[in-house]
């Protein structure tokens, strides 16, 4: 695995034909444009005007409003089918264009300009190389038989956007044969593409859980019931669900990441309440950590004469590439960036991601392009209040994407 502490290599943009290096400027153009003005989870009302926009210009049909504010634009090949007696083929591809809140540290002209949000994990790149793709896919029918239909999906950092696009119906009319998706990554240098077939991001499932105690005086805790304590002893006891339940050769991550209680240091807290997140590969585990998670804090409240209350929620899916949809998206990308060294074959998260529902619907590959550029201090991870990435990365995005596109609608 490559690290963000290295350089990219020399990047050979030969690779990338013509009429992708001259949309470079563009690509550049929308992607500062959407990081100015990012959007959370399905109220991206900016974000799906300039989609819309810039589809309706170049006359691609598209279908606007869907969970809230997708947006599915629809392309049709114009090139003859070798193969008249078989359907022509429909491939989707997917681009998540939801931001964070977070506020933004970056000193450049493109800052986001909205309060306490940002585009910190690359959806702004994202949305412009699908942007890209269908631009230069209009331009060029006649190199691809079938469809393309490119899903701007909203809510992918939370509540979830895949779902709901799923359940109102754009992998249908025309029913979509195929799914690729892309992901920017800092964590791999520019470059450099990341893809496996099988699993390669980790299932999301998150708990919160208030304990509940009985307070009193710091000096007599006899006459109490520590909520601080018990919930102490609970987090301890979660780290054993992995490292004494889950064989070895497995992944799985048990994650507290919040621990609240008490109001001052001589008041014995009534209630304490902690959150975490669980990560696994395997979708067989389906339901187990839950089971699992609360029969620890049971045990552990019966024991110090405490009760809870538990919200468990399961997330995402595992994202799970089909093999010949992974195969499909490796050669193009060989085509695009230097081999062997240019793609990392085995690469991995425990990272989340509600592609997974793509992929669970219809065969498909997600696959991670490195963005990071140390060289130009562009190598901060995602999710942090300086995150941002080498927008060279966009026009090798098309160029990877068009050429799936040929390579699927043949």
């Amino acid at each position: 695995m490559f690290a963000t502490s290295e350089s990219p290599r020399n990047i050979n943009l030969s690779r990338i034909r013509p009429e992708i290096q001259a949309l470079q400027p563009q690509l550049v153009e929308w992607r500062r444009r959407l990081h100015q003005r990012p959007e959370l989870g399905f109220r991206e009302q900016l974000t799906a005007e300039l989609i819309s926009q810039k589809l309706q210009e170049w006359g691609i049909n598209h279908q606007t409003g869907i969970a809230k504010t997708g947006v599915v634009a629809t392309i049709s090949g114009t090139k003859e089918n070798p193969e008249t007696s078989q359907k022509p083929k429909v491939l989707a591809i997917r681009a998540d264009i939801d931001a964070l809140p977070i506020i933004e540290e970056n000193d450049v002209p493109y800052r986001s300009q909205h309060d306490g949000v940002m585009h910190a994990c690359g959806h702004d790149g994202h949305t412009a190389i699908a942007l890209g793709t269908a631009y230069y896919l209009a331009q060029h029918r006649q190199n691809f038989v079938g469809t393309v239909k490119i899903i701007f999906q909203p809510a992918e950092e939370g509540p979830g956007g895949a779902k709901p696009m799923i359940e109102a119906g754009v992998l249908q009319n025309p029913d979509v044969d195929g799914i690729i998706g892309l992901h920017l990554w800092n964590n791999l240098p520019l470059g450099v593409v990341g893809l496996r077939s099988g699993t390669l991001m980790a299932a999301v499932e998150s708990f919160r859980c208030t304990i509940l105690g009985k307070g009193g005086h710091g000096a007599m805790p006899h006459q109490t019931v520590d909520s601080i304590v018990v919930a102490a002893q609970i987090v301890n006891a979660l780290q054993t669900i992995v490292a004494r339940n889950i064989n070895p050769i497995e992944s799985a991550v048990v994650t507290v990441g919040e621990l609240h209680g008490g109001t001052a240091n001589n008041i014995i807290a009534d209630t304490a309440w902690m959150s975490g997140t669980v990560r696994y590969f395997n979708p067989a585990y389906e339901g187990y950590f839950a089971k699992k998670i609360e029969q620890v804090i049971a045990g552990v409240c019966e024991s110090m004469g405490a009760s809870y209350e538990l919200n468990y929620l399961s997330l995402y899916p595992p994202v799970i590439n089909e093999p010949q949809m992974t195969e499909l998206v490796r050669s193009a990308a060989a085509n695009v960036v230097e081999t062997p060294a240019g793609i990392v074959p085995e690469c991995q998260t425990m990272g989340g991601e509600d592609m997974s529902y793509f992929l669970q619907a219809v065969p498909g590959c997600y696959f991670f392009l490195g963005s990071a550029n140390r060289d130009k201090n562009l190598a901060y991870p995602h999710h942090h209040p300086r995150f941002d990435f080498d927008e060279t990365a966009l026009g090798m995005g098309v160029e990877i994407f068009v050429r799936s596109v040929e390579k699927f609608c043949k």
